[in-house]
């Protein structure tokens, strides 16, 4: 996967704001913003390249941006916009249309109009959000309707939006464990949520292709089981139970995979003890509790399938993992470096 990381602390300070007005412009659609932090503009930006979607996860002050006319004539890339809000509020208006926008909103944009947006931390931080850029004709809806959505907040807590947000959220952080070669399935995986999202707030469910439905259908289940990993009861036929659909399909989604369902949650569940075990925050639970934190209800178990998993104990990964902090710490103190390095 290729990503991308900035900083606006990594530049001189009379820098940082030219540096954001240009990276957002680039990567995102030409605007023209204002901040009254412009003096001294604190930012982060990260971008995930899929292919089919480019995804950026945002962090920034105060700030008005601006799609005029002007700017849509000179130049339009042709891409819809989905923004996910993370954390402070947002306004827009586009074609005499006012919105507000909460946390957990989804809203749609687009390059094709002009829009006058404003942005504003709840509490004196950071505005924090992920934007998703879709090329207008990857979306195989009726355009007319499509449009029909832009500039008003849409759900993201409940439904499709949930799915999608969820997605998002989880796509962002994870980004670093995925290989190059994930990149494309999980921007056409992107692009096909985006759709179903789509095609259930504009009544065109019929347009979307049995591919695309096949697709939004799985990561519906990826994120039922990654939300219920701590119920012992997890089970193939709990999950074919909860989408109204029978064990034997359900099988047959996971076949592309190469994994069962069960071998599925069973790495689900290893991974998520396995970041537990390797956090310092938690060095004082027992390792029978992080198991039983994600559905192990035997902590022997637990001590086998990681062992199976892992080729150590869980012990002994944990002892090794946290003394490995514990000296690259103390060399980056001797070096005056940054003393939190920590593995994930």
């Amino acid at each position: 996967m290729i990503e991308t990381v900035l900083r606006s602390e990594d530049l001189p300070v009379a820098d940082r704001f030219a540096w954001w007005r240009e990276r957002t412009s680039q990567t995102l659609t030409p605007t023209e913003i204002t901040s009254d932090h412009a003096d001294d503009f604190r930012a982060c930006f990260r971008l995930l390249d899929l292919g089919a979607a480019q995804v950026s996860v945002l962090s920034y002050p105060s700030l008005r941006s601006r799609r005029t006319s002007a700017l849509v004539r000179r130049s339009d890339p042709g891409l819809y916009h989905l923004a996910l809000t993370l954390r402070g509020r947002q306004s827009i208006s586009r074609c005499r249309r006012d919105a507000s926008v909460a946390v957990g909103d989804l809203l749609l944009y687009d390059s094709s109009h002009p829009s006058d947006a404003s942005a504003f931390p709840d509490d004196g931080g950071a505005v924090e959000g992920i934007v998703v850029n879709v090329p207008r004709t990857a979306i195989p809806l009726p355009a007319a309707k499509v449009d029909r959505l832009l500039g008003a907040p849409l759900p993201g807590d409940s439904g499709m939006g949930a799915l999608l947000s969820q997605f998002l959220i989880r796509l962002a952080p994870e980004s670093d464990s995925c290989r190059p070669q994930d990149a494309i399935r999980l921007g056409g995986l992107t692009v096909d949520l985006i759709t179903a999202f789509l095609a259930h707030h504009t009544d065109t469910e019929d347009s979307v292709s049995p591919e695309s439905r096949r697709q939004a259908l799985l990561a519906g289940i990826h994120s039922f089981i990654e939300r219920n990993l701590a119920d012992p009861q997890l089970s193939p036929g709990a999950v074919a139970a909860s989408h109204h659909i029978s064990v034997r399909y359900l099988h047959r989604l996971f076949q592309p995979q190469g994994v069962t369902v069960s071998a599925w949650i069973r790495q689900r569940r290893l991974e998520r003890c396995r970041r537990d075990l390797a956090d310092p925050q938690l060095s004082d639970q027992p390792i029978g509790f992080l198991a039983a934190r994600w559905g192990y209800v035997h902590a022997s178990e637990f001590t086998r399938a990681f062992r199976r998993a892992y080729g150590i104990p869980p012990s002994t990964y944990r002892q090794e993992v946290l003394h490995s902090r514990q000296c690259t710490d103390r060399q980056l103190r001797a070096s005056g470096g940054p003393g939190d390095l920590m593995p994930r």
